[in-house]
């Protein structure tokens, strides 16, 4: 259970990672979201729009459980 705790907070500060970086981006926002999805197709995190989606929603349900 606490690896699963270390895991959603190092995938929860990915994310806010990524969302602040996405608002202070100096580029367009459609390049920027395109470079996050290949870094996380790259990393094997998702392999498509629907794995994203799901990503999404397994930290969701995690971070609403606190």
């Amino acid at each position: 259970m606490r690896s699963l705790s270390v895991f959603m907070a190092v995938v929860g500060g990915v994310a806010v990672g990524a969302a602040l970086g996405v608002l202070f981006a100096p580029e367009k926002g459609e390049y920027t979201r395109a470079n996050i999805r290949r870094y996380l197709r790259e990393k094997g995190l998702v392999k498509d729009e629907d794995g994203l989606d799901d990503l999404v929603d397994e930290i969701a349900t995690e971070l609403s459980k606190k």
